[in-house]
């Protein structure tokens, strides 16, 4: 199934919803967008350690200079 053609079916499906129910799923979708910025954070914070790691290494054995 094509992206679209899912966001068209959720659509759909949210306009059948009641009011009530439409903010539930609005309060969700920021709880998912946030957990993903902090995920994101985190994946780079992770990733930037090792990668500090290797250019310190290759630094010392003079493969790159300042």
């Amino acid at each position: 199934m094509e992206q679209l053609e899912q966001y068209d079916e959720i659509v759909v499906k949210l306009r059948k919803l009641p009011e009530p129910l439409v903010h539930e799923v609005n309060d969700f979708v920021d709880f998912l967008l946030a957990r993903h910025d902090t995920m994101l954070a985190e994946s780079d914070f992770s990733d930037y350690l090792p990668n500090l790691k290797d250019y310190e290494e290759r630094l010392a054995r003079g493969e790159i200079k300042w």
